[in-house]
């Protein structure tokens, strides 16, 4: 199964507490942060609750 490198790439502040909630949940704390996560449908979900906020690599 592929992977993907999420980073994010904007702050969290003045967002709604669940988009807060799902980086963390990604492992994501500050900006830059990093996070590799096997491609899922319980990530990709996350990933398009903050897609505003992350960048999205496929990683072989």
């Amino acid at each position: 199964m592929a992977e993907l490198k999420i980073t994010q790439a904007k702050s969290s502040a003045g967002g709604k507490q669940y988009q807060r909630d799902t980086l963390r949940t990604l492992g994501l704390k500050r900006i830059g942060d990093s996070v590799v996560r096997e491609d899922r449908p319980e990530v990709i979900g996350m990933i398009r609750t903050v897609a505003h906020l992350v960048t999205v690599e496929e990683v072989k």
